[in-house]
């Protein structure tokens, strides 16, 4: 599977690099593009489940990196006070 990362930029300003074991984050997040803190960690949460489901179904287990990715992006998230995240770059 295309794994990838993506860059964002917290609202405190701090800058994260995520993984994603497939291109599907693309169809849920857009570079450039500013999120609602709650709205990035939903979607995110949405993109990552599918691309560990995607896992799944080709090798018979779900993905523990996309997993972890989305725990930390959920502990990053309650660390920060209300904004927005913004989507920096896409690395495939």
């Amino acid at each position: 599977m295309p794994e990838m990362r993506f860059h964002i930029r917290w609202p405190d300003g701090t800058r994260e690099t995520c993984y994603s074991p497939s291109l599907v984050i693309k169809d849920h997040l857009a570079v450039g593009q500013d999120y609602p803190l709650d709205e990035f960690v939903a979607l995110s949460r949405l993109a990552l489940g599918i691309a560990s489901d995607r896992v799944r179904a080709r090798y018979g287990f779900s993905c523990g990196r996309a997993q972890a990715q989305l725990a930390r992006i959920e502990e990053g998230a309650r660390r920060q006070e209300p904004g927005t995240v913004h989507v920096e770059s896409f690395e495939d």
